[in-house]
């Protein structure tokens, strides 16, 4: 569905992405409107699919995930059912934040979020169990310098 944004649509995304916790009222005051404008304007964009799944950030070091690996994946493999086989082995693990597929030397990039090494290992021997890779190559993160979902409205 394709839905024309403008600035009152992009100040309510802002204030969401801010924070999505606040009621119609803040969020209203914020923009200079009312509660049911904004709450109209919402649904048309929940319904334009511009607004996605609302979900609370958790602190991953807080809760015992304190090592982030960022893993680069080569494959000589690219059919059909390797790719289906490689996407199910990546959404059946918790693990894996986010997986990207790539232009250049390398095919994919997996930010996988875990306590140790010793749990990386796991899943790295789990993950080529199921799926032939050519070659992978982990990267600790040794400081998180910044990390966001906002995007710049």
């Amino acid at each position: 569905m394709n839905v024309r944004i403008d600035e009152t649509d992009r100040k309510i995304l802002a204030e969401l992405q801010r924070d999505a916790s606040q009621s119609l009222d803040e969020i209203a005051k914020q923009v200079g409107s009312s509660k049911t404008p904004v709450w109209n304007r919402i649904r048309k964009l929940k319904e334009a699919g511009v607004i996605g799944q609302q979900t609370v950030m958790l602190d991953a070091e807080a809760l015992g995930f304190e090592a982030c690996f960022f893993v680069l994946i080569r494959t000589s493999e690219h059919d059909a059912d390797w790719q289906a086989r490689f996407l199910k082995a990546l959404q059946d693990r918790a693990e894996v934040q986010e997986a990207h597929r790539l232009a250049g030397d390398i095919d994919y990039i997996l930010k996988v979020r875990v306590a140790n090494a010793r749990a990386y290992d796991v899943f790295y021997q789990a993950l080529i169990s199921e799926v032939r890779v050519h070659n992978v190559t982990a990267l600790l993160s040794m400081e998180e310098i910044k990390s966001t979902v906002m995007l710049p409205l």
